[in-house]
This record gives structure tokens, sequence and C-alpha cells, in this order.
């Protein structure tokens, strides 16, 4: 791990369905009862339809009691109860034109109530299909303009959906090499290839230019290939190109020179000439490597063309789309292939996850313009999507074809606007995560199984939470089968919803929660432990103003670390927890590894200590219980009795048993009641508690509230301190801030410790301070 010191800077069924085929409601076109907005995109052999719905499930609210009224019956601090709350979301379906009109008689019958008078169309089907869609749904047709939508959509998922850009790499251990979106996703190229190829320019989110483009284009390949291979269907041409060799058609540099063109750099396998050899050579060509030929002739006249629009145009970013795209490893190979060619490297072939929904995404967003949903920030719901699919021939077959199957995307309205940390050194670079499970294999099947091993456990904390309500079992058993499906799925295809990390695999297992109306299943836990907490904290604040300075900033952060230890996530924990109900906060202490820790920056810090205070202070909190109330609450004391200003940041919504906003605001007024710093903090302002825009056990500084943000920057912010194995470990471990930081955490999970060089219950305390700025008034750090 790193040095103390500075810093630098749904799988698919693969049968072909049966046109008579009944729809599921609760799996394919949900929640149709409550659509309130459709559009439709319609391609040459794709469907596309979007619709916007509210949905009603269950939410956490934390009720305080009134101590001094007569309903406080008892010492409870305040009850979590589950109701009913109703957000907006926005459905995506894919699915073969084949199948458009049992789909329309699907969505005639579900749909209950709309005000809907029309439906936004786009694509070249928009037309073909205009009266069965009138005629069906009793929807007036509004026809927009095909490539507004694309860029629109095209533009919606950039904002919304982190891991939304990829390179794809054939031949490298992950296929899919997802991409940090810039917070600035302007400007870009787009190139779409559909029949011909259009090459777009975008530089705001209205507007744009198409610059560029060219008549040979995916119908070339599919007119062509057609003729030479007497293959009608596109993919089945694909399929060919796949087997094919192209040496057997083309031409070759070596074939000409008899090795390679030293003198103008030119390799000998490289193509002179698209089928050269057919001219000369008296034999037949199979049709796999006519196909493969036709296909290299074509990706590599696109590529050189997006390159030399990208180039006279000062353009980095080039997204490629279109059906001939479609999410092909064969066409994405040579397209990526062509463009590391003709840049020696400098542009990427960039490819999107959501690809074929951005029309359907655009012409929707177009019609939704009076409800400004660009106003929002939404995220991808991993319950309701399908991910990305592998079509690879290669791969198994469950992962492959989406024809005649249903793809699906969901996307959730967040109640806050999301955007950087202003404290980012290089939002470009942030990568929230520490590890990509999706490239580390062994890691990746040791996570998988530790989350499998561990649904049990949700389950049964699930249930816990709801005792009153008789039909949760039911509810119980379809969570778990639907989070375990969802770990089958990641184990073959791990780029389904982007780089597969820690923090995924939690926040998937948050989704599928949710989806099933288990909004807070730790909430018994959390009410418990923090009433415990409360009736300690005088005593243990008492015992820390008799103790020495140096003494006291040393037990100040063992506090925090000992606190950290209670977190019912990790498995190592909640077996103690559960086995010796009297384990509490000495028993933690006894738990921690002795100094020297893994990560042992402590030295720097008390030195920084010793120097002025920080001006303010952004703490992320993590666990209810002992761990904010007897380890962090002490610690911002401290802080506060220095001098300093606190922010502390909280999660908007529960997970596992983190406090979230609204109970950290009970818990704070609590202590204040019984703390004269804490009180007078609050009523001085110095004090400020703020939600995070967070509902993960993890934290991505590049989405979090933007009132958070605002604070940050009124404060003048210099210190910020991330706690916890999952919002410091797994996640900004490697995150670099432009400002001082304290990264802390108990390492919980055995195979974790042991990769990292430690063991159960080390200790990470990383201090880190950005180059070039001192400490101390009296100079730098010395790492």
């Amino acid at each position: 791990m790193a040095e103390c010191g500075r810093v630098d800077s749904n799988t698919s069924s693969g049968h072909a369905m049966d046109k008579s085929i009944t729809l599921p409601p609760d799996e394919i076109f949900r929640n149709l009862e409550n659509a309130k907005r459709f559009a439709i995109d319609i391609g040459g052999s794709l469907t596309k339809l979007a619709y916007y719905s509210t949905v009603q499930h269950k939410v956490a609210k934390v009720r305080s009691f009134d101590h001094n009224a007569k309903e406080a019956a008892s010492d409870k601090l305040y009850e979590i109860s589950v109701q009913e709350e109703v957000t907006a979301r926005l459905h995506f379906i894919k699915f073969e034109n084949a199948y458009i009109e049992t789909c329309l008689d699907f969505i005639k019958d579900h749909l209950v109530n709309t005000e809907t008078k029309v439906i936004k169309a786009t694509g070249g089907g928009a037309h073909k299909f205009k009266e069965l869609i009138e005629k069906k749904l009793g929807l007036k047709v509004d026809k927009e303009d095909e490539m507004t939508s694309l860029i629109k959509g095209c533009n919606f998922v950039l904002k919304n959906i982190p891991h939304e850009a990829f390179v794809y790499a054939k031949h490298a251990d992950s296929e899919f090499r997802f991409q940090t979106t810039n917070p600035d996703i302007f400007p870009y190229l787009l190139v779409n290839i559909g029949s011909g190829v259009s090459i777009v320019k975008v530089e705001s989110e209205d507007k744009f230019e198409r610059i560029g483009g060219s008549s040979i284009g995916g119908g070339t390949f599919w007119g062509l290939g057609a003729l030479l291979t007497k293959t009608k269907r596109f993919d089945e041409l694909l399929q060919l190109a796949s087997k094919g060799q192209h040496t057997s058609v083309d031409m070759l540099v070596k074939d000409i020179y008899g090795g390679s063109y030293g003198c103008l750099g030119l390799t000998g396998d490289l193509i002179a000439s698209s089928f050269g050899k057919s001219a000369t050579a008296d034999k037949e060509f199979s049709k796999e490597d006519m196909a493969k030929s036709l296909l290299h002739m074509i990706s590599n006249d696109i590529g050189q063309l997006a390159c030399l629009y990208a180039k006279l145009h000062n353009l980095s970013r080039v997204y490629f789309g279109g059906f001939f795209i479609r999410g092909h490893p064969v066409t994405m190979h040579t397209i990526t292939y062509s463009i590391n060619f003709f840049t020696k490297g400098e542009v990427q072939a960039l490819f999107l996850r959501h690809e074929g929904y951005l029309g359907a995404i655009g012409a929707f967003l177009k019609g939704a313009e009076e409800d400004n949903p660009n106003q929002y920030s939404w995220g991808e719901n991993y319950a309701g999507s399908s991910g990305l699919m592998s079509v690879s021939p290669e791969m198994n077959p469950m992962q492959r074809a989406r024809s005649g199957t249903f793809d699906m995307l969901e996307m959730d309205r967040l109640e806050r606007q999301l955007v950087n940390l202003p404290l980012l050194q290089d939002p470009s670079s942030y990568i929230p995560d520490t590890v990509d499970l999706t490239e580390d294999a062994p890691a990746r099947e040791y996570w998988l199984y530790c989350f499998e091993e561990a649904l049990d456990g949700v389950v049964k904390r699930a249930l816990a939470s709801q005792p009153d309500m008789p039909e949760a079992a039911v509810r119980a058993e379809k969570f778990r089968q639907k989070y375990r499906h969802k770990l089958q799925t990641l184990r073959h295809q791990p780029f389904a919803y982007g780089s597969l990390t820690v923090r995924s695999l939690l926040d998937t297992r948050e989704h599928c929660l949710n989806e099933f109306n288990f909004p807070d299943p730790y909430s018994k836990i959390k009410e418990h432990e923090n009433d415990v907490a409360l009736k300690y904290y005088q005593k243990a604040v008492k015992s820390l103003e008799e103790l020495s300075w140096e003494d006291k900033q040393f037990a100040l952060v063992r506090g925090v670390l000992a606190g950290n230890v209670f977190d019912w996530g990790a498995k190592a924990v909640s077996d103690v927890l559960e086995s010796d109900p009297e384990f509490g906060f000495e028993e933690a202490k006894q738990q921690l590894e002795e100094r020297p820790w893994l990560v042992d920056c402590y030295d720097q810090w008390l030195e920084r200590l010793k120097g002025p205070p920080h001006k303010c202070a952004l703490f992320f909190v993590d666990n209810s219980g002992v761990d904010i109330i007897l380890g962090v609450m002490p610690f911002v004391r401290e802080l506060l009795s220095r001098g300093t200003e606190v922010v502390l940041a909280s999660n908007s919504g529960p997970a596992l048993n983190d406090v979230t906003n609204s109970e950290l605001q009970i818990l704070t007024e609590r202590i204040a009641a019984m703390d004269p710093v804490i009180q007078t903090s609050l009523q001085e302002d110095r004090l400020t508690l703020v939600q995070s825009g967070s509902s993960s056990p993890c934290l991505d500084l590049s989405r979090l509230d933007k009132v958070l943000a605002m604070v940050v920057r009124e404060r003048k912010t210099d210190l910020v301190v991330i706690e916890g194995m999952g919002r410091a470990i797994h996640t900004n471990y490697y995150a670099a801030l432009s400002c001082e930081s304290l990264k802390l955490a108990v390492i919980k999970n055995s195979w974790l410790a042991d990769r990292l060089g430690g063991k159960l219950f080390s200790v990470v305390f990383k201090y880190e301070v950005p180059a070039g700025k001192p400490s101390r008034d009296d100079g730098a750090l010395t790492p």
C-alpha cells in the first residue's frame, strides 16, 4: 500500500421467441400502469421503447421522540418506520422489430391510466410503423429528428452513467476497459455508423454540427456482404467475419515487397490492397474470408475518416455508435485497430454501453422538456437493467446473441443533484475504486463468493426489519433469487454494469433490496446500538479529558479506529457481535493491531496537530452506534475545540448499518444536550451536518450532493477525513485531493488483510499532504 506523506498529482434466453409469447409485466414492461410519457426509436431490425413512470416503493423514515412529551413512554431516541413514497423512473426496452405488434398489444392491455396523447418517434422505421402504433395505442405519432435525438441521448448517458464509455481490447484479460467520464463531457466527436456514416461534432447540450460523413458504412458492409456471400442477415455476416482470415483475400505489404517497407514505416502485415489477391488468384475464396476482408476495408475507411476529422477539429474524445457497432466485438476490434494505427495511439476509439438506446432516450427527453429532466441527476437501477452483454462467438452461449431477446435499462431520478467534490486534485482522472475486479480474476472470484455466502444473513436482517409485515418472507425470497441471479450474471459477464468493483456489488445488492421494499434491513440494529452508545458518551469524553494532550490525541485516533470495528457488513465482525452481546468499545480497542500499523502516518499527523488549526474539516462518517457516537464525535469535539469548523457528511439513504443524515441529526441533538462543546458549535454554525447524496457503503467523490460541494467551497475546507473500509479502502485509497486528508480504517476481512500484507483488524492510518503544500507554517512535512 502507499507510503505516508505527500501525494502526486438479465441475462437473456438464447432461443428464438415465439411471437405469441406471454410477457411478464414485472420483468419486461415494468410499471406500465403508471406510465406517463412514451418515445420510440425504430431502426432496421430493433425497436427501442422509452417511457416515464412513477414508482411507489417503501422508504425508511426516521421519527424522533419528544422526550418531554407524554408520548415518550420509553427511553427510545427515535424509531425508523417504513413508509410509501413515489419516485420517478425512466424505462428503456429494446427488442426485435418482429415482436413490435405483440409488444404494442401488451402495452395497450396494461396501460391503465395515462394522460399521454402523443408518442415521440425517431429512427428510419418510425414512418413504416406509424399507422400500427397509432392504431394499437391510440396515440398520435410525433416524429423527432433522428440526429438531434441521438445527440441528446448521448449527452444524457455520458452525464448520468459513470462507466458508460469503454475501450474495447479483444485480447486483454478484460474485453471492456471502462473510462472515467470527464465532468465536462464536451466537446466530443460522435461517429454514427448506420447505413452510411455521419460524423458529428458536439460542443454543448444544444450545439452540434454534422461536419462530415461517408456513403460507405454499415449498409455497404451488409449489401456487398450479401452479394459476396449470399448471406442476407447482418448478424450472420458478422459471424462469418469473426471466423475468417482476411489475409487470404487482402494483399499485404509483404506480398508486394517480400517484407516490410522500412523507409515508409510500413510493416509487412499491413493491408496494401483490400481484396487485392482476388484479382490474380485463380481460386475460390471462402465466405468467411471475404466477409472478414470486407469488414476490415470498411472499418479502416471509417477509422481513417474519424481520425482526420478528430485532428482537424482538435478533438480527443471520439465515440462510435450505430447499428454497425451494436456491441459486436468483431466490429469494435477492427475500428479500434484502425484508430490506433492512424493516430499512433493518440486517440482512443470509445464505445458506449447503452449505445443502442441513444435515439429513444433523446426522443423521450425532447418530449419531456416541460419536466426538464436534465435539471436532475439520474442513476442506473441495476435491479431492473440487463447490463452489457458480450456477443463474442467464443463466449458462453448464455452470454451471446441478443437476437430474440429483450434488453432493459432503468434510470431512477435521484433526490439530489450530484457533482464533483471541489477538492479533487484532478476530477478527470479520479477513479473511486481501488481494485477493478473486471481485470483481477482472483479478487473477482473471492468477492463474488463472499457476497453469495453473505446472502442468507442479509435476508435474515431484511426479515427482522419488518416483523409486522406477513408478506415480507415472500419479498425476501424474491430478493434472494434476484441478487443471486445478478451475481451469476456478473460471474460470466463482469463488465455488465461497467467496471466490476466491491462498490458495484454492494450497490447492486442495495438496489435489489429496495426493489423488493427492504429500504433499511439494519434499522433495528442501528436503533439499539445508537441507544446503547449514547449512554456511554459522557463517560468516554470524561476519560479523554483526564489524559495529557499527547496521550489524548492517540486515544482519540484509537477511539475512531475501535468504533470502526462495529461494521455489520463485515462477516468477521457480525459473527462476533451476534455471538457475544457483551462485545463493546473497550473490547474493540483490544482487537486493534498494535503500532506500527499496516499503514502508519500517525507521527506525521501528531506533528501537524502541533501547528495551527485547520480552517474547516470535512468528515465522511461511516457506521451508526459506537462508531459515530464514541469514536467520531469525540474526535470531532477535539477539532472544534482547536478552532476548526467541522462538516459531517453522512449518507442520504440507508446502506448496511451506516448512519444516515436524518439519524445523525437526532443523535447530534442528543449529544449536544449532554455536551456544551457540541451545543455551542451547533449554535454558532461551526458544526454542520450535510447529506453526502449517497446511499452506498462506499463513496464516489465525483457524485456528491451539490449542497455539500457548496458548503465545502464556502467554508474553505482544508482537511478531508474519510473513515471506514468501504469509503477509505475499497474506494478512495488512491484519491488525490488538493488539501490535507486522513484516511482511516480497520481491515475486517481476512482475505483482504492477507492481500495487503496484514492480518485481521490491521489498521490503515494514512495522512496525506498535496505536493508543494507545507503541512505547517514553519516548513514542509517530512515523509
